[in-house]
């Protein structure tokens, strides 16, 4: 038996992210995120975004391969168990970019030494840093 290599070089990581309406969510991600739609299926969107895989799906009850898992939207933005951090080069102007294109932030960028980061939420309450860094 030839050893299996994990991960192999193709492997791709995807980040499911449980909705309450799947084409808001869409719009949101392809118009202030500037993600890229690569597919849909069903109800189900699939997202390019800076060298990542984004899947919007809405939620749903337990199926055979996870039996006991109920995937349903944030039920409390402001209560997160995961968030995804952007690098970005210039905080301030990816802030007004994005605030242009109907994003909302929580703040205007704030500096801490050498980082300036500020958050924003997608539709429903997915939470998005945009992080710099100057050394």
């Amino acid at each position: 038996m030839t050893a299996m290599a994990f991960p192999a070089a193709d492997t791709a990581l995807t980040h499911i992210l449980v909705v309450a309406d799947p084409e808001r969510s869409k719009g949101w991600y392809l118009d202030v995120l500037g993600a890229t739609l690569f597919r849909e299926y069903g109800s189900s969107v699939v997202l390019s975004f800076a060298g990542a895989w984004l899947l919007l799906v809405e939620g749903g009850g337990p199926t055979p391969g996870k039996p006991e898992v109920t995937l349903a939207p944030p039920a409390d933005p402001n209560h997160r168990d995961s968030l995804f951090t952007i690098r970005v080069d210039d905080c301030h102007a990816t802030y007004e970019l994005l605030q242009s294109r109907g994003g909302t932030f929580l703040t205007p960028p704030v500096s801490n030494g050498a980082e300036t980061r500020c958050f924003l939420r997608d539709p429903d309450g997915h939470l998005f840093e945009l992080s710099e860094y100057r050394a």
